[in-house]
């Protein structure tokens, strides 16, 4: 795949997070340890949901999901940009670029879907206990997971074609750590206006399809809280849905808004990405695990089963 009209690009210059060769190596330790600890994590979370038979439950099948998930999207940018923070010359392939560009998209992409289908589930736990297991079988759940993957599948495709049509002159470098088609758009030395309304519907039409049905759930959810006599039984209704919501502000804030301002090229963008793109992924396994009594009870057996 190329870039048309222009054969001569055939490379770009990611600039990184900073140019001081100190700073770079503590950053280059900083993130070895945070992409280490994801990997532990999430593969942690997958092996004890697989493990405890407990934990096969709509629930922890979706979490299971959410956990490859951010294996996959921390794995797309932070091993390149580790191979980055200790090399001089920081380039990537335009083929490379436009294939970051594309699991850039779809992997955060199928989170915020998979979170809006959690969202349900808690509502259906929640809200409709006695039809839960009829409601969230199985099939629903694989079904769900699949249709989750293909519409953000195809919102990629839209994405990458956008990065495909731009053409491009002398400039070569990315005031990133990674190719995200914001990041591009500063580089196109064509009229960039018609893409930039695609990626902002595109983004708001994602992110409104998948925010809004989280939204209605937890009315819903809140609503039938409220409703509850006991104390105990408000709170134990909250904290089985507490971890997911603080999931949903973490992913959504951040990468909405770094999504919905395509153009700008400031060192905020660097921080929103870096907050959905690599720490969220590292932070989803400790917020479901040290918030979930049958999580860490899982966790506790299955190291004492192996060590």
């Amino acid at each position: 795949m190329a870039l048309r009209n222009h054969s001569t690009v055939t490379e770009f210059i990611l600039m990184g997070l900073s140019a001081d060769p100190h700073i770079e190596a503590l950053l280059f330790v900083l993130f070895l340890v945070i992409y280490l600890l994801t990997l532990m994590g999430n593969l942690m979370l997958l092996l004890v949901i697989r493990a405890d038979s407990h934990l096969h439950t709509p629930m922890y099948f979706f979490l299971s999901n959410l956990s490859f998930l951010d294996l996959c999207f921390s794995s797309v940018t932070v091993p390149k940009l580790l191979v980055d923070l200790l090399s001089e010359k920081k380039t990537i392939s335009v083929d490379g670029c436009l294939t970051q560009v594309f699991f850039v998209f779809i992997t955060p992409g199928t989170e915020a879907c998979l979170l809006s289908v959690m969202a349900y589930d808690r509502y259906a736990a929640i809200c409709h206990p006695l039809l839960y297991a009829q409601v969230m079988s199985h099939q629903l759940c694989v079904r769900l997971v699949l249709v989750s993957w293909g519409l953000t599948g195809l919102n990629s495709v839209v994405i990458v074609l956008l990065a495909v049509s731009l053409d491009f002159c002398e400039d070569q470098i990315i005031h990133h750590y990674s190719c995200e088609l914001p990041s591009l758009f500063p580089l196109s030395c064509s009229d960039i206006s018609i893409d930039t309304y695609i990626l902002i519907w595109s983004t708001l039409l994602h992110g409104l399809g998948t925010s809004l049905p989280i939204f209605f759930s937890y009315a819903r959810i809140i609503s039938t809280i409220l409703t509850i006599s006991s104390t105990t039984g408000r709170s134990k209704a909250f904290k089985t849905c507490s971890s997911h919501l603080i999931s949903v502000i973490l992913y959504f804030g951040s990468g909405m808004i770094r999504y919905l301002n395509p153009t700008s090229d400031s060192s905020l963008d660097l921080l929103f990405s870096l907050q959905y793109g690599v720490v969220t992924p590292m932070v989803n396994p400790l917020i479901y695990s040290l918030k979930n009594k049958e999580v860490k009870a899982a966790v506790k057996k299955t190291l004492e089963k192996y060590l």
